[in-house]
C-alpha cells in the first residue's frame, strides 16, 4: 500500500516498537547478563497473587543475601550507582519506576549499551542487575512508590559496595525526564 505522507510533518518519527502481538517487550539487545523476568500476577477469589521471586528463575545469580524495601516520592530518581561484586534484583511493589541500565565494562560485548525499563504493580517484572552495571531509578508516577531489592551480597558497612556517580554526569548518555 503506497500511503500519500504529507500530512507528516519534518520532525515526525514513528515510534519504535515496543512490543510483540503476544505482548513480550520487543527488544533489539539486552545488557550482557541482565535478566529480564515478566510476571503474571494470579487473579483468585480473594484478589490477586504476584510472586516476585523464584529460585529457578536466579539461574545466572547466586542467592540472597539481603532484602529491602525503598520508597521513593514521586518525581524523585535515584542514579547513578554500581557494585563491583554486587547483584541487585528489583521488583516494584507499588506504583511506576523507570529503571535506566548502562554498561560501562570495558570487557563487556554490550559495552557502551545503555537499556531502560518501566516496572511497576500493573506490569511485574523482576530485573537482575549484574555488578559492575550503572543503573538509576526514577518514580515516574504521582504516588509514593515501593522498591524491593533482593541482593546477593548484604550491605557492608565498614566496606560498601556501593559507587556513586553524579545524576547529571556525560559518562552516562541519559538525561532523565
Amino acid at each position: 500500500m503506497n500511503e500519500n505522507k504529507n500530512w507528516l510533518l519534518a520532525q515526525a518519527q514513528q515510534d519504535a516498537a515496543s512490543m510483540t502481538k503476544n505482548w513480550v517487550p520487543s527488544r533489539n539487545k539486552q545488557i550482557e547478563g541482565v535478566s529480564i523476568i515478566e510476571i503474571k500476577p494470579v487473579m483468585t477469589d480473594y484478589g490477586h497473587l504476584t510472586e516476585v521471586m523464584r529460585s529457578e528463575w536466579l539461574t545466572s545469580a547466586p542467592g540472597v543475601d539481603q532484602i529491602f524495601v525503598s520508597t521513593m516520592h514521586p518525581g524523585h530518581i535515584s542514579a547513578w550507582h554500581a557494585h563491583g561484586k554486587t547483584t541487585d534484583r528489583l521488583f516494584a511493589v507499588t506504583g511506576q519506576f523507570r529503571v535506566v541500565l548502562f554498561d560501562a565494562r570495558q570487557d563487556s560485548p554490550t559495552y557502551g549499551l545503555l537499556t531502560e525499563y518501566k516496572i511497576g504493580a500493573q506490569r511485574p517484572m523482576l530485573i537482575v542487575i549484574p555488578p559492575k552495571v550503572w543503573h538509576g531509578v526514577q518514580n515516574y508516577g504521582s504516588e509514593i512508590s515501593v522498591l524491593l531489592n533482593a541482593v546477593d551480597l548484604a550491605y557492608q558497612y565498614d566496606d560498601p559496595d556501593h559507587w556513586r556517580m553524579p545524576l547529571d554526569s556525560k559518562e552516562i548518555p541519559y538525561t532523565f525526564k
